[in-house]
């Protein structure tokens, strides 16, 4: 029971829309009709304003941390049915741990409550790995900033902020699980799918920068 309680949980967990409620919150709009139409902190700061985006950028960081560390509590649990340190993938504890991190960003992504459709998980990931080394989102945020700043564009940054946290697990954190890094992959590889209208934006030049009207780009 309990490792299904573990990925309900984390699901559901990812799948509160908050950016899609703090938008209907302050002007009763529907974000998925707004601006980008993506589900996202991003979206909400350029359609609602600022402080709307902060408050959903911190609590779609907090559901990726809190669907982490409600599965550090669940796999050390004494009931917990895979006993560490036997045979078999899935004694693996950290495995079930980072498992909960990919099935809420998974789930941001793809919320039911929305009928599937989310936003891109950047903000959800960021607090997947931020529960899981705070280091490596250090480091990854590092590279966002410099990007950002270098570029004026938030997607390019998410992006190649994101491909470094895999390698930042690997060359950065001291003694990173095996799954923890293989998931941190899988993590990564969906957020750039994710980003794919962005990324073909980038390759045709169009992609807007920061503070560009959209009738410009």
């Amino acid at each position: 029971m309990l490792p299904a309680a573990l990925v309900i949980a984390s699901y559901l967990i990812g799948s509160i829309p908050f950016s899609y409620l703090v938008v209907r919150f302050v002007s009763g709009a529907d974000i998925r009709h707004q601006g980008s139409r993506n589900v996202g902190a991003t979206n909400v700061a350029r359609t609602a304003g600022k402080l709307p985006g902060i408050l959903a950028l911190i609590l779609d960081l907090a559901k990726g941390w809190g669907a982490v560390m409600l599965a550090r509590w669940i796999v050390m649990r004494p009931e917990w049915p895979f006993i560490a340190g036997s045979d078999g993938v899935l004694s693996s504890r950290e495995l079930w741990i980072a498992l909960a991190g990919l099935i809420a960003v998974l789930a941001h992504m793809f919320p039911v409550w929305l009928r599937f459709h989310g936003g891109k998980g950047v903000a959800t990931a960021t607090g997947v790995f931020l529960a899981l080394d705070p280091l490596v989102i250090g480091a990854g945020a590092l590279v966002f900033l410099i990007v950002v700043l270098a570029s004026r564009m938030v997607s390019l940054a998410s992006i190649v902020s994101a491909a470094s946290i895999p390698l930042f697990f690997r060359f950065l954190a001291t003694d990173a699980p095996f799954w923890r890094i293989v998931i941190s992959i899988v993590i990564v590889l969906a957020v750039i799918l994710k980003h794919h209208a962005n990324i073909a934006r980038l390759a045709r030049g169009e992609e807007r920068k920061m503070g560009q009207r959209k009738d410009r780009s």
